[in-house]
Order: structure tokens, then sequence, then C-alpha cells
């Protein structure tokens, strides 16, 4: 007796769709994430109405308790010329400034001056209003 059914079922399951799904959240999760890098040390960065993003090749911050580090590496006031001088080398790149709020204007202004002197495009790091 021939009982066998005409149609089979195939009981394979196609992962190819899964993984496209999978790897274009992916994709858009990276897009979407911030392109802003977090400086080393904790900053309070004054506010402004308009906050442009910037690619931060450079960063120098200087927190309220005065301590300075350039790219993340903490150096001394004295230091920071000699740094972006070496950073700046051969090249004119972006300097951003993350001064924390309640830092003196003349410390933002030796720094940005330093960077300006350098012939490096000079920008200052702040927040949007809340």
């Amino acid at each position: 007796m021939g009982l066998q059914s005409k149609h089979k079922v195939d009981a394979s399951f196609s992962m190819s769709s899964m993984t496209d799904i999978i790897f274009l959240l992916l994709i858009f999760f990276m897009l979407t994430s911030s392109f802003i890098t977090p400086s080393g040390l904790p900053v309070n960065l004054p506010s402004s109405e308009t906050s442009d993003i910037v690619m931060q090749e450079i960063t120098v911050t200087v927190t309220k308790d005065l301590k300075f580090s350039v790219n993340d590496k903490v150096v001394t006031r004295d230091q920071i010329k000699t740094e972006l001088t070496a950073l700046l080398k051969d090249k004119k790149g972006q300097v951003v400034l993350h001064i924390d709020k309640q830092v003196p204007v003349e410390y933002l202004v030796e720094i940005g001056g330093i960077a300006a002197n350098l012939e490096a495009n000079v920008s200052i790091a702040t927040q949007p209003y809340k």
C-alpha cells in the first residue's frame, strides 16, 4: 500500500532574512549613536543656543580644579604648548576646547591663543540649552 503524502513539508528554517534584519539594525544604531567622544576628565560645559558637532581631532580639557589634559593625556599648564605643537606639526587641525564653565576666562584665552598661533581652527565645546 502506498500511503505516502504527495506534499512533503520542509522542516528547515532559513536564517538569511533574520541576519539581514540584525545587520540593518546594527547599521542603524551605529549611525544614530553620538559622534562626539567624551573627554576623559569630567567637565561641566557652558550652555549655548547653537551647539554644532565638529570632528574632534585634538581636544584640550580644563576642569574646574584646573587640571589640564590634551587628548585625554593629563599635562601641566606649561606642557600644553609643546603637546599641541607636536600634534599639529605639519598640518592644520581642529582643536576643540572643553573648558568647565567655572574656569576663569584667562585660561580659555591663553589656550585658544596657543592653538591659533599654531594655525589651528579653534572651537569651544558647549551643551545645548535644556
